[in-house]
């Protein structure tokens, strides 16, 4: 190992190449370091800290639920907060999703979806069902342990680890941006890709498929990107038509994000599933949860086995639990879903300014939930050289205004393409918003300085 690579501590960092400022401590939108140097979250860590840092009631909350019960198995035992939790998830969930099946983050409730999809059609059908394959997209992200990381197709983060993964069919994105077809309305691409997923179907041979996964608005993979409502009742038809479950991941959309408490209800259609995390616990615990529809529930836990074989330590964990039911009275409480619609289209409008840059290639998102892609050239939509590191450059110029972005790549063809994703909690005010928009156009604008632009 070469000097400039020995660690400095005992942390598994997950970039050694990457200089870790050290934070303090959090307050509402806004993160302090060691140095005094002040950062507004505009990206919620990843789109977790829904509704801020440093709330002092989920503090009292969590010191006095510690006192009275921390942890649980739920292979022998169950705690009101358990309960409570989930009967408030429910009341959140969209349509007749009603059961709840608790984790402890996104890739742990995709890993969920998919084996409970499974263990439904065996239930159902017997153990010799032949419908186990899960069609997923590419541009998409599910999570990182490896069955959700073989329902990802975002290939950067899947190379390493091919030969491990199981190989899930892929169907096209609904990115308008660069679709393949030439569409030139969302709409059009919305029915493209809907199309898209029919004939995955037939070719894979429907009774071969357990599911279908895909975001409402996509995170990580291709920030702020989503379909028309033409989409959603495409693909639930579709779904309907081969007896095929629809899963939709909300791990980053969900609890608010978008201006609705789920993405989904933009496009007015209920899936079979719904996996979450983050937002639902605010970061103020590790939590996620995979919801469930009576169809699922009953085929497995009334009219089959009556037990789903899956779990993990902390699922369910009564303290988790806990504190994401204290969130999500706080964000009812606080009107946070609405204020993320309202302080969201404030947000998206001034944005839009910033196609006037060189490098703003495409704008898109719903609620407080906004990517930004960058390219070389406009007219032609060349993404920018990899080497040239981009999305690194707009997220230390950003940090160097005391902004926090989230960048990420590999859009184009898996290592080409350059963007960011701008999700602040949803608790911010609109001074805030200003404050979030005055340095994302400095860290822009410096980064086209710095390219000579």
């Amino acid at each position: 190992m070469s000097l400039n690579k020995a660690p400095k501590n005992n942390v598994f960092y997950r970039n050694q190449n990457w200089h870790y400022p050290k934070i303090e401590r959090g307050e509402g939108v806004y993160l302090y370091g060691v140095d005094g140097k002040k950062y507004l979250d505009g990206c919620s860590g990843s789109s977790v800290a829904n509704i801020g840092h440093g709330n002092k009631e989920i503090a009292q909350y969590a010191k006095d639920h510690i006192e009275r019960i921390a942890f649980t198995h739920l292979s022998r035992f169950t705690v009101d907060s358990i309960e409570e939790c989930a009967a408030k998830v429910v009341e959140w969930a969209p349509g007749d999703l009603n059961h709840v099946y608790f984790v402890s983050g996104g890739s742990e409730a995709t890993e969920t979806a998919l084996k409970m999809a499974r263990q439904y059609y065996v239930e159902r059908d017997g153990e010799g069902s032949s419908k186990w394959k899960v069609i997923s997209k590419w541009n998409s992200f599910h999570g990182n342990t490896m069955g959700a990381l073989s329902m990802t197709g975002i290939t950067g983060r899947r190379k390493p680890y091919d030969p491990m993964l199981i190989p899930f069919p892929k169907a096209p994105q609904f990115y308008h941006y660069r679709n393949p077809w030439g569409c030139e309305t969302l709409e059009e691409t919305s029915i493209k890709a809907a199309q898209e997923l029919e004939l995955e179907i037939l070719r894979q041979g429907a009774q071969n498929i357990a599911a279908f996964i895909t975001e409402p608005v996509v995170g990580s993979a291709v920030p702020g990107l989503h379909p028309t409502a033409t989409y959603f009742k495409m693909v639930r038809e579709i779904c309907d038509k081969y007896d095929v479950l629809l899963i939709v991941d909300e791990v980053m959309a969900g609890f608010g994000r978008t201006g609705k408490k789920f993405a989904i209800e933009h496009f007015g259609v209920v899936p079979d599933i719904v996996t979450t995390a983050k937002g639902m616990s605010a970061g103020y615990t590790p939590m996620g949860a995979c919801i469930a529809n009576d169809k699922i529930f009953n085929a497995i836990m009334v009219e089959g086995s009556g037990q789903f074989v899956h779990g993990h330590t902390y699922a369910s964990n009564p303290l988790s639990c806990g504190i994401s039911n204290k969130v999500i009275e706080i964000i009812e409480r606080e009107g946070y879903v609405e204020n993320a619609a309202v302080q969201g289209e404030y947000l998206m409008e001034k944005i839009q300014g910033l196609a006037k840059y060189p490098i703003v290639g495409d704008i898109r998102g719903m609620g407080l939930m906004i990517g930004m892609e960058f390219v070389e050239d406009k007219a032609t939509k060349e993404p920018f050289d990899v080497k040239l590191n981009v999305k690194g450059k707009i997220m230390n110029n950003c940090l160097a205004e005391g902004l926090v972005t989230y960048p990420g790549g590999g859009s184009v063809d898996g290592e080409r393409g350059d963007h960011i994703l701008i999700t602040p909690p949803i608790s911010i005010s609109r001074a805030e918003v200003d404050e979030l928009f005055a340095a994302l156009e400095a860290g822009i604008k410096k980064t086209c300085q710095d390219l000579g632009l």
